[in-house]
């Protein structure tokens, strides 16, 4: 597993949840960035990493594909742990 380079910043509550259940789900970086641009969201990998960063905020509607992609409620993305 790649170690993260730099601290997480503190843009929003959702990016460690989403890193983390992402990782648990198996998915690859790149993988899921190609699911979220099939489901209509344009991100690149720098961006998409800014995110799990913390580094910049998710838009409403990354939040949303991304809960789909994940099989999440947008609203469990807000919590710090997921029973899953």
């Amino acid at each position: 597993m790649k170690i993260r380079k730099q601290s997480y910043g503190n843009a929003n509550l959702v990016e460690k949840n989403i890193e983390r259940i992402r990782k648990q789900r198996g998915f690859k970086q790149k993988d899921f960035i190609a699911r979220m641009q099939i489901m209509g969201c344009d991100i690149n990998p720098t961006s998409y990493s800014k995110l799990e960063g913390q580094v910049r905020s998710a838009t409403d509607k990354e939040i949303f594909v991304i809960a789909k992609i994940l099989g999440v409620s947008m609203e469990e993305l807000f919590f710090s742990e997921i029973s899953h």
